[in-house]
């Protein structure tokens, strides 16, 4: 792969930068806002957006969003770059639990680690725009030689037709949906509109603050979850719930997503539904 001056520099750059250990403590990374018809589309880098597990390599082990290191075979990281590395954990479309159950595992299992892959979206370290980062990226991931190591394929998208094209593409397939990321943003952290996530559904966290017990077929178990969100609404959500849950309910205190349509002029999700207890 040819790379122009402005590539070599920040690769060099990116090389010789390492990443630095973190304590076990919430990252400071870059997260997603909502696109609602908003973004002009040629702005961006689009890419599909993976139900797995957000991993961040600091160098030495994998950690979760909250600083938790990720217990991984020795294998399967020994050759990763020695600079930081953002991205997901994934198997593939729709098995997000099965990944889940290999990734909280204190002792890794190799058979199943062997189905993971670790698919890089974003160099935290590395100076120059999103567009220079993401052929960084590529660089990297190829020279390392590592099969399970992967740069998420970038697409460029002329209009909102076309990027609704793709997105139908992605669900039929089974995907979340699609992420933008601005192709002229340098590197960031915290909610940016500089990423933006697109989905037929809307997803936000919120935290469990009381049960409602069930009636009828549900009684003897939980009915609905009371919650508050992350902007102080509080609300009840009664679906989406499986019997296991239902028996068993995510304590007071747990931080869990949800799922919904759109939101009221009051700030209430509509068609909320539980989506599952957030990840470590």
């Amino acid at each position: 792969m040819r790379l122009d001056f402005t590539v070599q520099a920040l690769l060099l750059a990116a090389l010789f930068t390492p990443a630095m250990p973190l304590s076990a403590e919430p990252l400071p990374l870059l997260l997603a806002e909502t696109e609602h018809g908003q973004a002009d589309v040629a702005l961006y880098l689009v890419s599909e957006k993976l139900d797995g597990v957000r991993a961040f390599w600091d160098g030495q082990v994998l950690r979760t969003r909250n600083g938790n290191v990720i217990n991984t075979p020795t294998w399967f990281i020994e050759n990763f770059p020695t600079l930081a590395l953002d991205g997901e954990l994934w198997i593939g479309r729709g098995q997000f639990e099965r990944l889940s159950g290999t990734v909280r595992r204190q002792v890794p299992d190799d058979n199943e680690w062997r189905q993971v892959r670790y698919r890089v979206f974003e160099l935290p370290q590395a100076p120059g725009t999103f567009r220079q980062r993401a052929q960084v990226m590529r660089t990297l991931v190829a020279g390392a030689g590592v099969p399970w190591l992967q740069a998420v394929e970038q697409f460029e998208m002329s209009n909102r037709k076309a990027l609704e094209l793709k997105l139908g593409e992605i669900l039929k397939l089974g995907g979340e949906g699609l992420m933008l990321h601005r192709a002229d943003a340098l590197y960031t952290t915290g909610r940016s509109d500089v990423l933006l996530k697109m989905k037929l559904w809307h997803d936000a966290e919120a935290t469990v603050i009381g049960h409602q017990p069930g009636k009828g077929k549900f009684a003897g178990m939980l009915g609905a979850l009371r919650v508050r969100s992350t902007d102080g609404v509080e609300f009840m959500l009664g679906t989406g719930l499986s019997e296991a849950e239902r028996r068993n309910p995510p304590p007071i205190g747990t931080v869990i997503t949800f799922r919904y349509r759109e939101l009221t002029s009051r700030g209430r999700p509509k068609f909320a539904s539980f989506y599952r207890v957030r990840e470590i």
